[in-house]
């Protein structure tokens, strides 16, 4: 297969992941040493932040291992503090009386907290009684991101604690502050326990918030410390390999974070062969890439060059099969193939997805119009020697009795030839039809089946329209604001740039025609020649960026145009019907 250069050098010698630019913090995310984190903790006098109070409020400001500050107040509960959370904290009704109420805290502890990351055991208590009080006062929500010392404990150590409680984790660290039942002394202890599961979370590979944020989610995950061989990747576009032991790849896939989306295999994706392909994963290799349309291309490409185990789409591009119209025969009929030839002047459907589906689009076609289905040779002039079976049944019309001619059959290819370029509805309309005649007359499986062939007629001829539209617009430079740009040649990707990068020079975007680009039909000038089979997924996967970004791409050069004129059609899926395709 012909590969593009676009990319795919970056592979070449030692791993892509070893790239310096890839791995820089920046590129990491907020690295936890620069994160401020305030540990809040406080006492109330029972469990219900609708039905109880505070009565003391303990926070300590900390980043990069240093205390930048605390804050401590008792506080006015308004009610009575019962006798067993007097016990509990040793915080009495005469402490309180003279303290602030809540609302006289609020304004003072939010600026203490600002943006900072909140920080808690067992956090969304503490949450819940803050989030009530700022409500009654209104306040606004308090929308900082929070970590639980708890959660993070329970997917970090759990295997070397009896439990999870502050007492004891504050044991097994041996920390210097020990948990009281009061807000201050807990905040402390709590800010040393983080720090302590930071180190262990680091071993993991969680060098950044964004990773500790997500950590919390690794339910007890059996590859969990396979975790760090995603410490090198970026929070960029790119693609990422998972290699096996041998250095083989086992799955192709791509991201707008790189980072980001491989970890979420550890943190949030189930599925049975995801599990396995972490068990056989040894190594995850990369390529940080312009923008999204870059990494769909060279994921595209490189699953059909390695042809990994776990993927499932773009791999199997050489089961594509051509739908063609013989119209190098003096009487053309719809055959199967897999290799289109060049020149031959024969209108090619395609490539589909498969056999099967080249022989579902073709009986939709010989269903809608009496094309000859037999596959004998007939003379320009033919002799009458008996209908074949088709003929004799009345589901085509064939020269091969002689009961047409040349002429009156080059009217019904004509009919297939304007309906598959031009005007669909030449075709789908009979089936339409014939699947409504069915329906009413009660032969439901009839008409689904007849459904079903008018929807594969309708997907074919609409992905033929957006392939064929992409590279007749010839050489195209389009620029997403913000984003970056693209160049591409007859629907093919040849340069991609981020909006901060260098954009190529005009004599670049000019070079390179793609060899692809043959003279067209010169009877029907609208008639692409045939594309081939190892660039189909790509140029598709151009189209359907070109859709995702049609309300923002700006089109700065078109050697032809990108608009189509054509309707659009209707699909014939269940619960679909009345819509339209593009």
């Amino acid at each position: 297969m012909a590969m593009a250069p676009l990319a795919l050098a970056r592979l070449d010698g030692p791993s892509a992941a070893g790239a310096g630019a890839q791995r820089s913090f920046d590129d990491l995310g907020a690295p936890l040493s620069q994160v401020t984190f305030v540990v809040v903790d406080l006492e109330t006098t029972g469990g219900s932040p609708t039905a109880d109070a505070i009565t003391e409020i303990g926070a300590v400001k900390l980043r990069g291992g240093q205390c930048l500050g605390t804050f401590q107040t008792l506080v006015n509960p308004g009610v009575g503090i019962p006798p067993e959370i007097v016990y509990l904290t040793g915080i009495t009704q005469a402490m309180v009386v003279t303290a602030p109420r809540i609302e006289s805290v609020l304004p003072a502890f939010l600026e203490f907290v600002g943006d900072a990351v909140v920080v808690g055991h067992n956090v969304r208590f503490d949450l819940g009684f803050l989030q009530e009080g700022l409500r009654r006062h209104h306040y606004p929500r308090l929308g900082n991101r929070f970590v639980d010392t708890c959660l993070l404990a329970r997917r970090l150590v759990r295997d070397e604690v009896a439990n999870c409680k502050l007492a004891t984790l504050s044991d097994h660290f041996r920390v210097a502050h020990r948990p009281t039942h009061r807000a201050l002394d807990d905040a402390l202890a709590t800010g040393e326990v983080l720090h302590c599961l930071l180190e262990r979370a680091g071993s993991l590979g969680v060098l950044a918030l964004e990773d500790l944020l997500e950590l919390p989610t690794v339910h007890g995950h059996p590859q969990l410390a396979k975790l760090k061989l995603a410490n090198a990747l970026p929070r960029l576009p790119g693609v990422y390999i998972f290699k096996d032991a041998g250095g083989r790849a086992l799955y192709v896939g791509k991201a707008v974070d790189l980072r980001r989306r491989v970890r979420s295999y550890f943190t949030g994706d189930d599925r049975r062969k995801v599990g396995q392909l972490l068990r056989e994963a040894q190594a995850i290799d990369h390529v940080v890439c312009a923008g999204d349309l870059e990494a769909s291309v060279l994921e595209v490409r490189l699953i059909h060059q390695w042809a990994p185990r776990f993927n499932r789409q773009a791999k199997h591009w050489r089961r594509y099969a051509y739908l063609k119209l013989t119209m190098d025969e003096h009487f053309p009929r719809l055959s199967v193939v897999r290799q289109p030839k060049s020149g031959d002047g024969c209108l090619y459907l395609g490539p589909l997805a498969s056999s099967g589906q080249a022989r579902l689009v073709a009986e939709a076609i010989e269903t809608a119009v009496p094309l000859r289905r037999c596959n004998k040779k007939v003379p320009r002039t033919p002799r009458r020697s008996g209908p074949c079976a088709p003929a004799q049944i009345g589901v085509s019309t064939c020269p091969c009795s002689g009961d047409i001619g040349e002429a009156g059959y080059t009217a019904i290819v004509d009919q297939v030839v304007v309906g598959l370029t031009q005007a669909p509805q030449l075709l789908l309309g009979p089936l339409e039809q014939r699947m409504r005649a069915l329906a009413l007359a009660s032969r439901f499986e009839e008409a689904a089946a007849m459904r079903d062939r008018a929807s594969a007629l309708a997907r074919a001829v609409t992905r033929q329209r957006r392939l064929d539209g992409l590279r007749r617009a010839g050489r195209v430079l389009v620029e997403v604001p913000g984003e970056g740009g693209a160049v591409l040649d007859r629907g093919r990707l040849v340069a991609a740039w981020a909006d901060d990068g260098q954009v190529p020079l005009a004599a670049d975007i000019d070079a390179g025609a793609d060899a692809d680009a043959g003279a067209q039909d010169a009877r029907a000038p609208w008639i692409e020649p045939p594309l081939a089979r190892d660039q189909a997924d790509e140029v598709a996967v151009v189209a359907a960026w070109l859709d995702a970004k049609a309300a923002r791409v700006r089109l700065v050069r078109c050697d032809g145009e990108l608009s189509s004129t054509l309707p659009r059609l209707p699909r014939f899926e269940p619960g679909r019907q009345g819509r339209s395709a593009g």
